[in-house]
């Protein structure tokens, strides 16, 4: 027991057994401080409710079964020595397998052990697991007989090697909390009443040794919702924070609006009308328009963003488009070029590409105003770029770009207005969390003329039918397309495989046809000279990296064909397939499946069941997680340890309310009871909060 009473913010060195090399060691899982350990929160729980009886087990079955260790020993295979230890709970018994690490696991584990085993049953003379996680109790630790409620910790090598398993993290955490006082609540007692909350004392004290199943879900939801509520509150503040950004209000609509809506011939969904309605709104106010446009492929995004700009120049400001790639780049040129002429604004292309004079010429018209839209790549984000007066940025396929290359672009004028657009839907609960700092409007209407696609899944058996099917489309002087998705590094690349295919069909199988072959690696001219002739129905199939992803726009295309669909996620797919039907023939995806599992057939009859691109989304985020979905678990955006956006839905939602209700009454957090609001925000967002004045 340490002489001084523990403080939240000790070192975790003033905790008894915790030496330099087990600091050490804590030190790579970023656990320093007492707060920091008790934050630790436990993976799962072992009680009765979670232990199988062994005799009970099934193969393929996800089990955690306690028992005493009756054999264990060294074996020698064909290649090399394992561990073999042979578990009985007096019911039935199991053999348990380590290939790996199997010195370290003879050392730890000894005759006469207790153990509680998580793992995948298998069956090899008898049921066996193989590499099952496992952690050694005490006699009085049996959660069946005793009805304990037992934490489990995560373990990394380091904890390993200091010789920290869940039992002495137990130990530590009990030895903490017997010696620390009351753990201080940053939310006020109405609060808490009003949400039904317990206190964060008792949270993080019933986390770890719970008395019973109610006060454990009582703990569990208490510290979801802070994490949800600190996020949220992120949000809500940078929201305001943008609120309060003055800038010029564009109000006047002027004539080119109605002179491009008139010259359409066709007519906006009510879904797009409802959106170009609340960019009005925004547009005319006196700080600057913060707003996320959702749509799926082909719901016409486009020309909601380029009725906008007709406000924009109306009100002598400039418009800039920027986009991920040049292919995009060249395909909204071309759409707002067209729509541009009829209603006399002027349009000027910017990409990495562009020719040394031409470039020069865009620079010095921009910067004399002379161009009121300029669309580009990352190139316009160069610092010789200079507006004359740009009031309005549009950021397409706003997630490939980084913050402070958004940022670049927004600096270039005077706290000018932002849209950002994304084709791929983004689920609700992702984007008031991701993107909760923004207005969000949704395109959630299709056009009329659009024709669904048919999406069929094919194997390799069937590939010649397939390719037969390809050449009959392309006998109605349709086109197809052919992707080969970005491969695992100790395999050949997406441009090896691409490669590869065009010279095998357009030789063996699409002998008799034009077929053309597009990837990322290829220059500038290449490009522009196979896009050109796709474009013209002068290649009649055309093989490529997922550089097709966005900016294809072929209406002549019936057929995209996937390779490996299992390899993608599932919004990807949707994105894929959104490059057919875009003409008024009937339109197919095939998704050819290669590496055949539960899982990859699962995910496949999704995208076969439906065209709606927010169902996808949902079905993605639920199967790959927030982090994989934009990358984001790699920015560390979330600080989540315990909170979980997609199974959190009545919870998010709850404390996305109490943090905006605060922020509405305190909108920088001064008021003298929101200090420790104030202070775990900072601590949990310090990074964030840089360009927000919190004073």
């Amino acid at each position: 027991m340490p002489e001084k009473a523990l403080l939240l913010s000790s070192s975790i060195k003033s905790i008894k057994g915790i030496g330099a090399n087990r600091a050490d060691a804590f030190s790579t899982i970023n656990i320093f401080t007492v707060l920091d350990l008790i934050s630790y929160y436990p993976r799962k729980y072992l009680d009765r409710s979670t232990v199988l009886s062994i005799s009970k087990l099934n193969v393929n079955d996800d089990a955690t079964i306690i028992g005493k260790v009756e054999a264990a020993e060294m074996r020698i295979g064909k290649r090399r020595q394992y561990f073999q230890a042979v578990l009985s709970d007096g019911k039935g018994m199991i053999t348990l397998t380590w290939f790996n690490g199997a010195r370290y696991i003879k050392k730890s584990i000894t005759v006469g052990d207790r153990l509680a085993v998580s793992g995948k049953v298998d069956f090899f003379n008898g049921h066996q697991m193989v590499h099952p996680e496992y952690e050694k109790l005490k006699n009085d630790e049996d959660p069946v007989n005793s009805g304990k409620i037992i934490p489990l910790y995560s373990m990394s090598s380091e904890l390993n090697k200091a010789g920290i398993d869940s039992r002495s993290i137990r130990r530590m955490i009990k030895i903490i909390f017997n010696d620390l006082k009351l753990i201080p609540d940053h939310f006020s007692d109405n609060l808490k009443k009003d949400l039904k909350l317990i206190s964060l004392d008792e949270a993080l004290r019933n986390i770890h040794f719970s008395e019973s199943d109610n006060k454990l879900k009582e703990a569990t939801n208490r510290l979801k919702f802070d994490e949800h509520f600190f996020l949220q509150l992120l949000m809500a503040i940078r929201k305001s924070s943008y609120q309060r950004i003055e800038t010029k209000a564009l109000k006047k609509i002027g004539p080119k609006f109605k002179i491009l809506s008139e010259s359409l011939d066709f007519e906006l969904t009510n879904a797009q009308k409802k959106v170009i309605k609340e960019i009005k709104t925004d547009l005319a106010q006196p700080f600057s328009m913060n707003r996320l446009l959702q749509g799926d492929v082909g719901s016409g995004k486009t020309i909601v963003s380029i009725l906008a700009t007709t406000i924009a120049v109306a009100n002598e400001a400039q418009v800039a488009i920027m986009v991920p790639t040049e292919i995009l780049a060249r395909q909204h040129f071309e759409s707002f070029k067209k729509h541009s002429e009829i209603s006399h604004m002027t349009c000027a292309l910017l990409v990495g590409g562009t020719r040394a004079k031409e470039r020069v010429n865009i620079l010095n018209a921009l910067e004399k105003g002379q161009i009121n839209i300029i669309i580009g790549t990352h190139a316009l984000i160069q610092k010789d770029i200079i507006f004359k007066s740009l009031g309005f940025c549009i950021i397409d396929e706003q997630h490939r770009f980084g913050v402070s290359q958004r940022a670049e672009l927004i600096s270039k004028g005077s706290n000018p207005h932002v849209l950002a657009m994304t084709a791929t839907p983004i689920p609700r609960t992702l984007a008031i969390t991701y993107h909760g700092d923004m207005d969000l409007s949704i395109i959630d209407e299709m056009p009329k003329n659009r024709i669904p696609v048919v999406t069929k899944i094919v194997n390799e058996p069937r590939m010649t039918k397939v390719y037969k099917f390809l050449k009959d489309e392309v006998s109605k002087e349709r086109q197809c397309m052919i992707v080969y998705p970005l491969v695992k590094e100790s395999e050949k690349s997406d441009l090896a495989a691409a490669v590869e295919m065009y010279s095998y069909l357009s030789e063996n199988v699409f002998s008799g046809l034009v077929v053309g072959l597009l990837h990322g690696k290829m220059k500038k001219e290449e490009k522009d000279e196979v896009m050109s002739n796709f474009k013209q129905n002068k290649i009649n199939i055309l093989i490529s990296t997922t550089v097709i992803e966005v900016g294809i726009d072929i209406p002549n295309a019936t057929v995209m064909l996937i390779e490996h669909a299992e390899r993608f996620g599932l919004t990807q797919l949707h994105q894929l397939r959104g490059r057919v039907g875009r003409g008024s023939e009937k339109s197919y995806c095939i998704l050819v499946h290669r590496k055949i599992t539960q899982n990859s057939k699962k995910r496949l009859k999704i995208m076969e069941s439906t065209n709606d691109g927010f169902k996808i989304s949902d079905e993605d985020l639920k199967i790959r997680g927030p982090g994989e979905f934009f990358g984001i678990r790699q920015s560390g955006f979330l600080k989540y340890k315990i909170a979980n956006m997609v199974t959190d839905g009545p919870i998010l939602r709850s404390a996305r309310e109490a943090a905006i209700s605060l922020v509405k009454r305190d909108a920088t957090l001064s008021h003298q009871e929101h200090n420790l609001i104030r202070n775990r925000l900072v601590e949990e967002y310090r990074e964030k909060l840089q360009k927000i004045n919190l004073s």
